[in-house]
């Protein structure tokens, strides 16, 4: 069979050295969620396109599907290039935290437009988002956008009542295998929370990506945050991310 061609926008998540000139991608696209592409060709000089394929870089593309799993990019336009997030340390650690969780817990080709929006508004964001002293896995933003991921997933965090009696008071740890936030009585072998925490993971969760860097979070409650992340990821997925433990 000839195979077809089609038309997407996409965000490239990550880009592997294959052959001599050409480079493997793995994209999240708008209307077939992930897939794998290879742009052919890309590493020359005189690439057509090659720069428009950088990791983060939002496009839209024309592919061709032919037999085999990896289909092929024949045409790319540039729709944000995101140059400022690659181009800042603090801002490209964020925004390959989010492209790899994206990766994981989006790992079938299969569209969620909520998915795919919350990641190309992430970006955005991460464009503007100034560098700070800390960790780049502890910024809200990267934090909120997890927490989201997470949600989008069928993974959502429960933090508004104890999980296992529904105690509203005194939550003091996170059990990612029972799905949330427990009290003390059902905190045996469950992640111990600082006592401001369970509300601060709740608004990153609730309030826009926009509104996360305003969230007001001590480095105790954002450490915790990060912990109900990981542990999440653990139980539900069975992975680590790479890019959180560098």
């Amino acid at each position: 069979m000839a195979g077809r061609t089609y038309k997407t926008e996409a965000i490239v998540l990550r880009s592997l050295r294959f052959s001599e000139a050409d480079r493997i991608l793995h994209l999240y696209t708008a209307h077939r969620g992930r897939i794998g592409a290879i742009a052919k060709g890309v590493r020359k000089t005189k690439s057509r396109f090659g720069a428009r394929l950088e990791p983060l870089s939002h496009v839209e593309l024309m592919l061709h599907e032919g037999a085999g799993e990896l289909q092929t990019i024949t045409g790319v336009e540039l729709l944000r290039s995101h140059r400022l997030a690659r181009e800042q340390p603090y801002r490209l650690d964020m925004g390959l935290i989010g492209a790899e969780a994206m990766l994981r817990l989006f790992g079938e080709p299969e569209a969620n437009d909520r998915a795919f929006g919350a990641l190309a508004r992430f970006l955005d964001l991460l464009d503007e988002r100034p560098a700070a002293t800390t960790r780049a896995a502890l910024d809200p933003l990267v934090l909120s956008f997890q927490l989201k991921l997470l949600w989008l997933a069928g993974y959502l965090p429960h933090l508004t009542s104890c999980v296992e009696c529904g105690a509203r008071e005194a939550l003091t740890a996170f059990s990612a295998r029972a799905g949330g936030a427990v009290c003390g009585v059902h905190a045996a072998g469950a992640l111990k929370l600082a006592s401001d925490s369970v509300a601060g993971i709740e608004r990153l969760l609730s309030t826009p990506l926009a509104d996360a860097p305003a969230a007001q979070l001590s480095e105790r409650a954002r450490r915790d945050a990060l912990a109900v992340v990981t542990s999440s990821y653990e139980e539900h997925g069975g992975f680590r991310l790479r890019t959180l433990s560098a």
